[in-house]
């Protein structure tokens, strides 16, 4: 097993190997050595490119973390972007949930990353939502906001629990899709199923919206 600190690559296929081990296994079950094998490299090389599990798992999230903000960033910029009417306003929300959404389906190990955290996956490391999470979370909530109150729209909609509402059904359709009453799993792949969730996930944003204050 090679052990030279000095390949210049070695970081990258140790991260791109630990976002995988991660992502599948969660930061529990997933080693310093397995990730290490699975490059081939010892622990030591690892250590020397990246440090710990934690200092890695931190490396890893802050990376999903930018991919995601850089997604959104750009889908909430077109969003403040639209028309006051509250036609277009509902035009571009709908286009910002599509947005997150593909960024989803693109990049399924964003999703499945959060998920393990979900599951209470290396809570010790609490700086990974103090640092990404909430402030990411505010930043859309509070965008949404200004621009429905431009519009006129949503006076009575939690637009907190909204962002969380796209977050958590966006990433659970595209990491397990649904169960049809045949007990088949059809997931994004599946293009008819795909259809359905977006339609199904724009009519609670909608529904959301109209609810009286």
């Amino acid at each position: 097993m090679s052990s030279r600190p000095d390949d210049g690559h070695s970081r990258e296929r140790i991260l791109a190997a630990a976002t995988r081990l991660f992502a599948e296994r969660g930061y529990d079950a997933t080693s310093t050595r397995a990730i290490g094998e699975a490059v081939g490299l010892n622990i030591a090389t690892v250590a020397y490119h990246v440090g710990a599990k934690p200092e890695l798992y931190r490396a890893v999230m802050r990376r999903a973390h930018l991919a995601q903000r850089e997604a959104v960033t750009a889908a909430l910029h077109r969003l403040d972007a639209c028309g006051p009417s509250p036609r277009e306003t509902r035009g571009a929300l709908l286009d910002f949930v599509d947005s997150y959404l593909t960024f989803c389906l693109d990049h399924p190990e964003v999703p499945a990353l959060w998920m393990r955290r979900w599951l209470a996956e290396g809570t010790e490391l609490t700086e990974i939502e103090t640092e990404f999470a909430g402030p990411l979370v505010a930043e859309v909530a509070a965008a949404v906001r200004t621009v429905l109150d431009r519009a006129g729209l949503g006076a009575g909609a939690d637009v907190e629990l909204l962002v969380f509402t796209i977050v958590w059904t966006a990433h659970s359709f595209g990491q397990a899709g649904i169960i049809d009453a045949t007990g088949r799993r059809l997931g994004p792949h599946d293009l008819p199923t795909l259809d359905r969730f977006r339609r199904h996930l724009h009519a609670v944003v909608t529904g959301v919206l109209d609810r009286e204050p």
